[in-house]
């Protein structure tokens, strides 16, 4: 690890921001700090990632949602002050790395996949209950 790398994870440390693991295709609700005039506020965003960009203290992913049957895509830098938490709702099963094709979909046809978590065998289950 190279020095600059070394200072961005010290960086990375010192903010001490919980980011939970999530991927694209997840559904995942962003809480962003909002300041109108001289009142803070917190405004949750809701949608599904589409592209994730992993680069240290420079990482950032991008949100998709339908709002009023336009769809909004928002871009978010994951260290940044103005985030105040991200929130996992739904882990979608998907095969990309970046989910563009979204874009173009509408409907049922933009729909996700469940990521189900794996069950136990019915065996493996037997033998525990024992």
């Amino acid at each position: 690890m190279n020095l600059i790398e070394t200072l961005e994870q010290e960086e990375i440390a010192r903010l001490g921001k919980k980011i939970p693991e999530f991927s694209p295709g997840d559904t995942v609700i962003v809480n962003v700090n909002v300041v109108e005039g001289t009142r803070k506020r917190v405004q949750a965003y809701e949608g599904v990632v589409i592209a994730k960009r992993n680069r240290g203290l420079n990482s950032g992913f991008t949100v998709r949602k339908i709002s009023s049957g336009e769809g909004v895509e928002r871009t978010f830098q994951t260290y940044s002050p103005l985030i105040a938490s991200i929130e996992v709702k739904r882990r979608g099963d998907v095969r990309r790395a970046k989910l563009y094709y979204l874009r173009e979909r509408s409907g049922k046809s933009a729909r996700i996949k469940e990521k189900l978590a794996h069950r136990n065998k019915p065996a493996e289950a037997a033998t525990a209950a024992e």
